[in-house]
């Protein structure tokens, strides 16, 4: 008989409820609920984190609850204390379901839920012993908190997966994430009294989202009532608190929003803005306000510093137009006009593609990318080149004969061609800069439709084109200005080395990018372009295609530059010249800033933002804006750096309803929410709201 006393104890601990070996425990069943653990792997290897689940099943009719289970119930209560070598573990929530039970909303699951679960092993290689007390709250018609014990054993060896490590994977696919797996965008927050709207963007038409709010003090709302446009990609989703406070105002209060629909879902922190957007119905009058904000944020776009090269070949051609027929210079200037037009349009398209696709967008975003760059030199370069009068780009004889008439032949068709060329380049120089006006208006049509956007950006370009358009209206007024004589020989000289030194500003940002050498072999390139331009001059006039033709190779050659080379992971911001410790962008840290009494400063720029630059150069790195800046006891100065494309400030601009830079805003006690401040920084408005966040006055 004492021979089989040892099977009979085998079979008895593999009978015994809540033990389990291996990477699979045994199920214990208490009341409606029944639970296992399980774990992806078969052994503990040298793995710093081993992921198991909590896996539950519930009887037909019985719900569990969420991390925030809404008007009642409780989340999960897991005691592990009985475990051996486990250091912690960090319980993983799936996204969770509404349910609305008289009146009373909650959040959980029903039918079966695994949660994953990132277990720490004191000591890494060797076995670990899980004993698991879970409290489980499980409703139906009734409510019943269940107890359940539970067991897992992972031995030493090889961390090769298990049969439960698709099951585990599939459940971590469920979790919310940052919306860039499943293409889902919380675009902006709004919030009235005890209403609240949240308004998603997806790559994918949306079926029915729903939205879970966490705050605190927390407020449960009732189902969202859904608004779909731009064909189920855009939602705007309406909810009212079910038992709001009295004086409950939901604007400027900070909240994590979980956004679900079928099997996608997206985590997001936000902040709510203050009123309602009104949805379509206050959409054409809100759209007509904002056309004219995008004027004169076009307009103003004239005066910025990032468009004075511009502004010299403006000069250039007007002086150009002195003498000439109204009727020329009407067509000269209607021409830059419509190149201003054409390209904030075709700007206005790719945005539209790109937001489609699910990638950020923003205003003068293109300047992350190093073969825009490339782009950009090599196209400055030329117009210095052409204004020193190393070459001429004459256009083919159909497209003149197109152009109009006498006044579009021959000759004036080539200045029509460059006339619509320098509006273009207008366009293009200007996206780097952000006047005042400008960021409202873009932040207003990114956050909605491809309808919007087109709208919003058209009357960005007219605002630009404002100046051509009204010589073209009083062409007369051209003839004001000096005639055409040998001083314009210096000018254009003169002219050409300001592009020049746009060109080496733009290496500079180039060198952020991709490093120093891949920046000096494109300015070498450039360099040896221009060498090519000018032998080719004083060639023979059979012979001058050769030297066009190694410009033209430089050129290709110089597009090849970041694809050989590639992002350097050495290259870093250049460091700046001011004795403020700024400190990098994490905004997790924000809060915890402010609840230890500290004012956060907030610079979002890049260095290819020339109005960033001029903030700083003007107003951040001089006078008592610098030394408050610089006091390391009671302010961190925080520097998100968007030179290159980044994910986390992209979101954090568009949370914030912005989506092109610079974007100031101070956090503090006195204003926990933020103090946004204007695109162009003046002493006094930095001042202002560092007292009015730190508490000194009050808003």
């Amino acid at each position: 008989m004492k021979r089989f006393v040892p099977f009979l104890l085998a079979i008895l601990a593999l009978a015994a409820p809540g033990t389990g070996r291996a990477e699979t425990g045994a199920w214990v069943k208490s009341g409606p609920v029944e639970a296992r653990l399980v774990a992806s792997v078969q052994g503990a290897g040298d793995l710093a984190k081993i992921p198991l689940g909590l896996e539950v099943r519930l009887e037909p009719g019985w719900k569990t609850y969420w991390r925030t289970p809404g008007d009642a119930g409780f989340a999960p209560r897991l005691d592990w204390s009985e475990s051996r070598n486990l250091a912690a573990t960090e319980l993983i929530y799936p996204a969770p379901h509404r349910f609305t039970v008289l009146g009373f909303e909650t959040a959980g699951y029903d039918a079966e839920v695994l949660f994953p679960i990132a277990a720490t092993p004191a000591a890494p290689g060797r076995p670990l012993d899980l004993a698991l007390k879970a409290e489980l709250l499980v409703c139906s018609t009734i409510c019943v908190p269940e107890m359940v014990a539970l067991s897992l054993s992972i031995p030493e060896g090889p961390a090769t997966p298990g049969p439960s490590a698709n099951d585990i994977a599939r459940a971590q696919s469920l979790v919310p994430g940052d919306g860039r797996a499943s293409g889902l965008t919380v675009t902006a927050v709004r919030g009235q009294g005890a209403v609240l709207e949240v308004e998603v963007t997806a790559r994918e038409p949306m079926v029915a989202p729903d939205v879970f709010v966490e705050t605190d003090p927390p407020v449960t709302f009732a189902a969202p009532k859904s608004q779909f446009l731009d064909g189920d990609r855009r939602a705007i989703l309406r909810m009212d608190a079910t038992d709001p406070t009295p004086g409950l105002d939901l604007a400027g209060r900070a909240m994590t929003l979980t956004v679900v629909d079928g099997n996608r879902s997206v985590e997001a922190p936000a902040t709510a803005a203050a009123g309602l957007g009104g949805g379509a119905a206050a959409a054409p009058a809100g759209l007509l306000a904002m056309l004219g904000v995008a004027l004169l944020g076009g307009l103003i776009l004239n005066l910025m510093p990032c468009v004075l090269p511009v502004l010299s070949l403006k000069l250039l051609s007007i002086v150009q137009h002195g003498g000439r027929a109204p009727a020329a210079v009407r067509a000269g200037f209607l021409a830059s006009a419509a190149g201003i037009l054409t390209s904030f349009l075709i700007l206005a398209g790719a945005l539209v593609a790109v937001k489609a696709a699910g990638g950020a967008v923003g205003w003068g975003i293109q300047f992350q990318q190093p073969l825009f760059l490339v782009f950009m030199v090599v196209l400055v370069t030329l117009f210095a080149a052409n204004l020193w009068g190393l070459f001429e780009l004459p256009l083919p004889r159909f497209i003149a004969d197109r152009m109009g008439g006498p006044e579009g032949q021959g000759p004036e068709g080539q200045r029509l061609g460059g006339q619509f060329a320098t509006g273009a380049f207008a366009t293009l120089l200007a996206t780097p800069c952000s006047a005042p006006f400008l960021g409202t208006a873009v932040g207003f049509a990114l956050a909605r439709g491809a309808l919007e956007v087109f709208a919003i950006f058209a009357a960005l370009g007219v605002g630009l084109a404002l100046p051509y358009l009204l010589i073209a209206a009083f062409p007369r007024a051209a003839r004001l200005l000096p005639r055409p004589g040998r001083w314009m020989v210096a000018l254009r000289r003169v002219l050409g080395g300001a592009l020049a030194l746009t060109a080496l500003w733009l290496l500079s940002v180039l060198v952020v990018q991709v490093g120093e050498v891949p920046a000096l072999a494109v300015a070498v390139l450039m360099g040896g372009l221009v060498a090519a331009l000018w032998l080719g001059r004083r060639m023979a006039e059979s012979a001058r295609w050769a030297g066009a033709a190694l410009a033209g190779l430089l050129a290709l050659v110089a597009f090849a530059v970041p694809a050989v080379f590639g992002p350097s992971a050495g290259a870093a911001p250049v460091a700046e010249s001011t004795a403020a410790r700024w400190v990098a962008f994490d905004e997790s840290a924000i809060r915890e800033q402010v609840s230890a009494g500290r004012t956060v400063f907030v610079d979002v720029t890049a260095d290819w933002c020339i109005t960033c630059q001029a903030n700083k150069k003007l107003v951040l790195n001089r006078g008592t804006v610098a030394q408050r800046l610089e006091d390391a006891g009671t302010v961190t100065a925080m520097r998100a750096d968007w030179t290159r494309p980044d994910e986390a400030i992209a979101r954090y601009l568009a949370r914030h309803g912005r989506y092109g830079i610079p974007f100031n805003i101070v956090y503090g006690p006195g204003a926990p929410d933020g103090i946004a401040l204007p695109e162009l920084l003046t002493e006094g408005a930095v001042l202002d709201a560092l007292d009015r966040a730190s508490g000194k006055i009050k808003s």
